[in-house]
């Protein structure tokens, strides 16, 4: 999916601000010890049934190269969200974006997603790919709202 860049909210569809995070969370670049609980994340919320790859060892070298942001948005005793976003020199990749069930739908894997989308425009960089299984249809309709197209599928992919 690639995005269109039209961030504005239609009516009712958004209950946060894209560039403003809930006041009870801090919105940060991920540093290396978060990545065991971003591992975790991922096993639990993303790749559950797949087998597990982003594993605390994937996870930190993400964090530790330089084209990749590794942003996390964190409550007071834990990471609430976090997105692992590649960076080329013609396009974005997604990697990853997950969202922890009791902060689902208050706004901020949107947040994450426009923090990440600002990012890439201000590299230069107006396309970002990603991919989601086919089955995952609340993730391609929540990608659909954020202006995302279909492009391609793969068949088998996961």
């Amino acid at each position: 999916m690639s995005p269109r860049h039209d961030s504005r909210c239609r009516a009712g569809a958004c209950k946060l601000r894209p560039d403003v995070p809930p006041a009870n969370l801090t919105v940060r670049l991920a540093t290396l010890d978060d990545a065991a609980e971003i591992a975790a994340l991922s096993r639990d919320l993303i790749e559950s049934g797949l087998g597990w790859t982003w594993t605390v060892a994937r996870v930190a070298r993400n964090i530790r190269n330089p084209s990749t942001l590794t942003v996390v948005a964190c409550a007071p005793e834990r990471i609430a969200a976090f997105a692992i976003m590649f960076f080329s020199d013609e396009h974005a990749h997604l990697s990853l974006l997950a969202v922890r069930p009791e902060w689902q739908r208050a706004g901020l894997g949107r947040h994450l997603v426009a923090w990440l989308e600002e990012s890439a425009l201000a590299a230069g960089i107006a396309t970002i790919r990603l991919e989601l299984r086919e089955t995952n249809r609340a993730a391609s309709r929540f990608y659909a709202r954020l202006g995302f197209a279909e492009f391609a599928r793969v068949p088998a992919y996961y």
